[in-house]
């Protein structure tokens, strides 16, 4: 009953001090006339309720009194919320400092930083341009007119110097030469020889009618993309000048026709070449371990290659007290700040000082980091820890959150966000990854995939020339670019092979035409007496059967006589040969 009593006397207290407080604030309101009033009323009812609680039992009083809504903590309550607000803090090397936290919690309304507000897709100037049923209307767009006219010029200037004659070409010829390109990429025939192709038993009836084997070898032996007598300044300064112009030519394209989404992805390419240059890099955990190395960034959802430069060594343009990897990123993603975007990157680039810089720029940054980084705690660091397999690990520092989770017994992964204030852990499935481990999985591929897709159909060819292999990669990019425009635009839906083999019979059919016409007026007239079953062309070289130069050996045979003839024996060359013999005893 003790007990019972010290309880009611503690309730009554309250109650006591709960209406002290609430005639304090009545009294505050009442005027200066009715206050001797209300005290007598108060005085009165107090009366009252005392005479009430003498003739009632102490439970009755305690059960009426006026309610108020309280909270009586006790002793053991106090502990627990004081225990649940102190949060472990650890600093790192640099003096960051940490904070753990569980998971959890409520995100409440997103930060400006994570709402996007841009446009994503094609932008007008693509979709004014783009009609159904002309994928070259697309593919112009990316390699245009400027392009094909620069390496026109610079490729006519090398095969004049070579050749020491009034050696030519035409735009029609350079996008046939493209087109020829495409479809031995997209046949998959990087590897095979050209004869093979040209091959009337083997090859594809393309190539044949498109360029003779010749001219497409001496269009590749002679192509250029920079001016010989401005090469020596140039490279002074540049020292990707001879392929610079038109690569800045092709990101300007491809940025003024399209628009990313809110996910955009930084990563390196590793362009496989074992050409001679100054920056070739050799990356051994890369497939192809030799090759130039381009920094690329590109839209997650579409794979659309939105910007790009390549590693050429030291960047004079690198402030001294800038990391690489933080000049790289902010470099790429310079055009597309400000808008609420995400950028995600490997452990290369990831660090709290671009997170920092980005977050200025109103873009997040999610991406693995490396344990070696002075603004970790030590529990990224260590190598050893005794974490359970699939558990987590989180924490917090200024607009940052550090998820360290073990994936596997031996190997734990740490990522690092500004994007999240709150990481939840999907516990419905057995590997339990956090809501930060799983963002950074769907949006980590896109440049990975673009570089994939390359590979595929890629154009390139052996070469040892190195400013050619830099523009195979144009082509195959390029070529992804246009394949992304002409789908989004037309809402056309065309597999990337198709897309190929329809591009090159399209960048192919202007010059066909002139080709075509060029023949039939330059053709012989004794040709349609001529029967079908005389060969002009063998296989098999021998020595000159005319006998009217000096043993030269040669694969043409003269449709008359069928006699083995040489170029010095012929009389005339065009589509057929005629030896000189036969031409005599005709007159």
């Amino acid at each position: 009953m003790s007990k019972r009593r010290e309880l009611l006397e503690k309730l009554t207290n309250i109650s006591e001090e709960c209406s002290d407080i609430e005639s304090d604030a009545t009294h505050s309101e009442l005027s200066s006339e009715n206050e001797a009033d209300y005290i007598q009323s108060e005085t009165s009812d107090t009366e009252d309720s005392d005479e009430e609680s003498i003739t009632n039992d102490e439970k009755e009083s305690a059960i009426n009194m006026p309610r108020k809504r309280c909270r009586v903590l006790s002793s053991s309550d106090s502990d627990e919320e004081t225990e649940h607000t102190v949060q472990e803090t650890e600093t790192a090397a640099d003096g960051t400092v940490w904070s753990k936290f569980d998971e959890g919690g409520i995100p409440g309304r997103l930060p400006s930083t994570c709402i996007f507000k841009g446009v994503k897709g094609p932008t007008g100037y693509a979709k004014r341009n783009i009609m159904a049923d002309n994928l070259i209307s697309a593919f112009s767009l990316i390699i245009d007119n400027y392009i094909i006219k620069h390496i026109k010029k610079c490729t006519e200037e090398e095969g004049r110097r070579i050749l020491r004659n009034d050696w030519t070409t035409t735009l029609p010829e350079i996008r046939a030469f493209i087109g020829i390109l495409y479809a031995r990429g997209a046949y998959e025939a990087k590897n095979l020889k050209l004869s093979y192709l040209w091959s009337a038993k083997w090859g594809p009836e393309f190539f044949r009618k498109t360029m003779a084997r010749e001219k497409f070898k001496e269009i590749l032996r002679f192509i250029r993309f920079d001016r010989r007598t401005e090469r020596s300044r140039h490279l002074q300064t540049n020292k990707f000048a001879l392929v610079s112009e038109i690569w800045d030519k092709f990101i300007e394209n491809s940025q003024a026709c399209y628009q990313p989404g809110q996910n955009i992805t930084v990563d390196e390419q590793l362009f496989p070449s074992k050409a001679r240059c100054r920056f070739t890099q050799s990356m051994p955990n890369k497939p192809n371990k030799f090759g130039i190395k381009f920094w690329l960034a590109s839209d997650v959802s579409s794979k659309y290659v939105l910007n790009g430069f390549p590693y050429l060594g030291k960047d004079e343009q690198q402030p001294s007290s800038m990391l690489l990897s933080e000049h790289v990123v902010l470099k790429l993603v310079e055009p597309y700040t400000g808008c609420g975007r995400n950028i995600t990157t490997d452990n290369f680039f990831t660090s709290m000082s671009l997170a920092t810089k980005l977050l200025a720029k109103q873009t997040t940054l999610v991406g693995t980091i490396r344990g070696n980084k002075r603004e970790l705690p030590k529990a990224a660091k260590q190598t050893k820890d005794n974490m359970p397999r699939f558990s987590t690990l989180l924490y917090k520092s200024e607009n940052c959150v550090l998820t360290i989770y073990k994936s596997k017994p031996n190997k734990r992964v740490a990522v690092l966000s500004s994007r999240q204030k709150f990481v939840k852990i999907d516990k419905s499935n057995k590997k339990m990854l956090p809501e930060s481990i799983q963002f950074y999985n769907s949006t980590k591929f896109g440049v990975d995939m673009a570089d994939q897709m390359a590979r595929k159909y890629t154009v390139k060819a052996s070469s040892c020339r190195w400013p050619l292999q830099i523009f195979f990669n144009i082509l195959d990019l390029a070529a992804i670019n246009a394949w992304i425009l002409y789908k989004e635009t037309t809402g056309i839906q065309i597999q990337r092979k198709e897309f190929l083999f329809q591009l090159a019979e399209q960048l192919s059919t202007e010059y066909r035409a002139a080709r075509q016409k060029n023949s039939s007026e330059h053709e012989d007239p004794q040709r349609s007496t001529a029967t079908s079953s005389n060969a002009t062309h063998s296989n098999k070289r021998k020595i000159c059967q005319v006998r009217l130069c000096h043993n030269n050996k040669t694969n043409n045979i003269c449709e008359k006589c069928q006699k083995y003839v040489c170029g010095r024996c012929t009389h005339k060359k065009i589509s057929t040969f005629i030896c000189i013999k036969c031409t005599n005893n005709n007159a």
